[in-house]
């Protein structure tokens, strides 16, 4: 009967027979479902997919892409008519990749197989892409979450921390940042190039995709307790970190450039007041220690900063971030000989202020010195000089990146 519908709906019955006929009419709409030992959901899944399809009269097809499952997962695919595309590379995300690039339909919604997503509840995806949305995510805070649907740890902490982190991050206007059910335009994910393979796909998808300008909408879609009897392949802390760690990755402006203004403004207002001399505030005593202190924290913020311009600017040579044309001219105008020259000059600047501290251990009769009297000339000296060298090194690495030819 599965694969009757099916049939009747123009879906290839992956299984039933040697030869397989393609679609009379091109496929509109592919459902992917990603699946690693599904036996016990897989089936009810199909069903609820190819019924949803059949109603909403479109061309359709169900392809399952199975991650190498043993409990039978395979053989209920091809039984119930779906299309089985094998999966040889283990994970989430190397899943549903292999599962969108199979696809046929000019749509694809992709979810669970575990039986908690609405597959039968299709339309408003579809009915979203086709006024114009690339990408549709569903929204499981708004449309319902059943009792025991999701473990309190991701749903009042988990979820909403990393929802809010990805508006904060890329300004991406949606709610459930998470969810698993979401609909798209299988040509404008493909041109994404998404490359990871765990549960961090999910937010590669959204995050590359709020990158490049595409055009994001959602719409509240329900959650409920899964049918499986084992555990979950979702790990709450690795998978979390791993969401998160993508996140951080994909903003050097909040894990590097953020950082580096405020350890370098800080810095530079301590070292400023204490090279003048030893400050008293109340009680408490600054001065060449706190000094050197200061001077630690410009030389990180600088090293922090010049990493995240060259974060930024190899992920955008990689095709990883799309290009930011304030970063390009910024670049192109200093380049590698201006980046050079500024790097020499602040560095022949510590090497003088050496040479003055040379000077006045010889006054000295380069006898002992009184610390507290003589180490800010060598503070101020030791800052510039590795300050002069950070520069002269990054000029010449963004230079091989050629971001300013691009």
């Amino acid at each position: 009967m599965a694969q009757e519908i099916l049939q009747i709906a123009g879906l290839e019955v992956s299984g039933a027979a040697p030869h397989r006929e393609e679609p009379s009419s091109p496929v509109e709409l592919s459902v992917v479902l990603p699946c690693l030992n599904e036996a016990e959901t897989l089936a009810v899944c199909i069903r609820k997919a190819t019924a949803c399809i059949v109603s909403l009269g479109v061309v359709g097809e169900i392809v399952v892409a199975d991650n190498g499952s043993t409990d039978g997962s395979q053989e209920i695919a091809a039984r119930e008519g779906a299309r089985l595309v094998q999966v040889p590379v283990r994970g989430y995300g190397a899943a549903l990749g292999h599962g969108i690039a199979a696809a046929r339909g000019r749509y694809v919604i992709m979810a669970d197989a575990d039986d908690s997503y609405a597959l039968e509840d299709l339309g408003p995806f579809l009915h979203a892409l086709r006024g114009g949305k690339d990408l549709v995510m569903g929204n499981r805070f708004q449309g319902g979450i059943a009792p025991g649907a999701m473990p309190p740890l991701h749903r009042y902490l988990g979820n909403p921390i990393l929802s809010y982190l990805g508006r904060l991050f890329f300004k991406i206007p949606v709610g459930d940042f998470h969810c698993g059910m979401r609909g798209f335009r299988r040509d404008k994910i493909l041109a994404l190039d998404l490359r990871t393979t765990g549960m961090e796909f999910a937010s590669e998808m959204v995050v590359r995709a709020s990158l490049r300008r595409l055009k994001l909408g959602e719409v509240p879609t329900t959650l409920r307790p899964d049918g499986r009897t084992r555990a979950p392949h979702l790990r709450t802390w690795q998978d979390g970190w791993r969401h998160l760690r993508f996140l951080l990755a994909f903003s050097p402006r909040w894990l590097l450039w953020y950082p580096a203004i405020l350890l370098t403004m800080v810095g530079l207002v301590a070292l400023s007041v204490l090279s003048m001399g030893p400050l008293r505030i109340g009680s408490i005593g600054l001065g060449v220690h706190t000094m050197l202190a200061a001077a630690t924290l410009m030389v990180v913020g600088v090293q922090l900063g010049g990493i995240g311009v060259m974060s930024r600017a190899y992920a955008a040579s990689l095709g990883l971030l799309p290009r930011s044309s304030r970063i390009e001219r910024w670049i192109g105008r200093i380049g590698l000989g201006s980046g050079a020259l500024i790097g020499f000059g602040i560095l022949l600047l510590g090497l003088a202020c050496f040479v003055g501290a040379f000077i006045t251990w010889g006054n000295a009769s380069f006898g002992a010195l009184d610390p507290a009297a003589t180490m800010r000339l060598p503070i101020l000296g030791m800052l510039l000089t590795v300050l002069g060298t950070q520069t002269i090194m990054l000029s010449f690495t963004l230079s091989l990146t050629r971001i300013g030819e691009l």
